[in-house]
């Protein structure tokens, strides 16, 4: 059975994301560490870090989830906005490990002041570099499918491919894939012929034994926008029916299914709840 969860809010402290879980009923959830606009967070104190563990360890809360800094870019052509990025990409690793983290979500990075090529030949060398400098972590590394905006990468299987079949160790990572973005990148979920299709490019591309997790998001924007923008589950441009088809999948079973859904919809500022209970819904159907 799919593990459902949803992005949440770590305003008044970490442990708020594990509480504001358990309040909307998730089987998991995903949390940043930090503002994703800042580069470096605060130490956190190991009571608060015990106190964490001990919350998510007390409500069951499966393959808990960080996102990582909007700020990063691990495929940089600029050495000091690179190092920026290392040293931060290497934060928010030995943050969320020590949090007792299963994944830690991450964008490619974005092909600034190179080609294609080059940025995604540089990927591979920082994600070399991180774990080289992490050997003991036990976190997995998930590169999230991305819209295609500007130079971004990830937004093809191959780029993720060609990513996983270059760094030293592929074992320490996976893919998250996130419905919106994959949809405005230009690959098509809404019929059972292209749901299908899709899937099986996937598997024929990237493996889908890479995949770990779903970001479930419908979309504002059209098929192939390349333009990010999420939508309620339904209220969208992918519509209901992809997401019935991913939660009965019987090859997602058991993998972790969080939404990044916007929290209001203008008359209810709790829109978790909604969109919660159409997976549930969906997946009873």
């Amino acid at each position: 059975m799919p593990i459902f969860g949803a992005h949440m809010s770590i305003a008044g402290g970490l442990c708020r994301a594990p509480d504001e879980a358990v309040r909307f009923g998730c089987d998991t959830f995903q949390m940043f560490t930090k503002s994703p606009s800042q580069w470096l967070g605060r130490d956190i104190p190991r009571s608060e870090v015990l106190d964490f563990r001990r919350r998510v360890e007390a409500a069951d809360l499966r393959f808990a989830t960080v996102h990582d800094s909007y700020l990063i870019n691990l495929a940089s052509a600029h050495p000091d906005r690179l190092e920026r990025s290392l040293a931060a990409f290497l934060h928010e690793i030995r943050i969320a490990d020590a949090l007792g983290i299963h994944y830690l979500v991450t964008h490619p990075g974005a092909a600034v002041g190179s080609t294609e090529t080059e940025a995604i030949a540089q990927i591979v060398d920082s994600l070399d570099r991180v774990i080289r400098q992490t050997p003991d972590t036990k976190i997995a590394i998930l590169l999230e499918t991305t819209a295609g905006q500007g130079t971004t990468l990830g937004w093809k299987f191959e780029h993720l491919a060609d990513i996983l079949g270059g760094v030293e160790r592929p074992d320490r990572f996976g893919v998250c894939l996130d419905t919106c973005h994959v949809f405005a990148a230009g690959y098509d979920l809404r019929t059972p012929e292209t749901y299908e299709a899709t899937f099986a490019s996937f598997d024929e591309i990237v493996g889908l034994d890479r995949l770990k997790l779903f970001h479930l998001n419908d979309s504002k924007k059209g098929l192939g926008s390349r333009v990010d923008r999420h939508e309620h589950l339904g209220r969208g441009q992918i519509g209901e029916a992809a997401f019935a088809r991913i939660v009965n999948d019987p090859r997602f079973a058991d993998l972790p299914m969080i939404l990044e859904t916007p929290k209001s919809d203008g008359d209810n500022d709790e829109m978790d709840f909604v969109n919660l209970g159409v997976l549930r819904r969906l997946l009873a159907s």
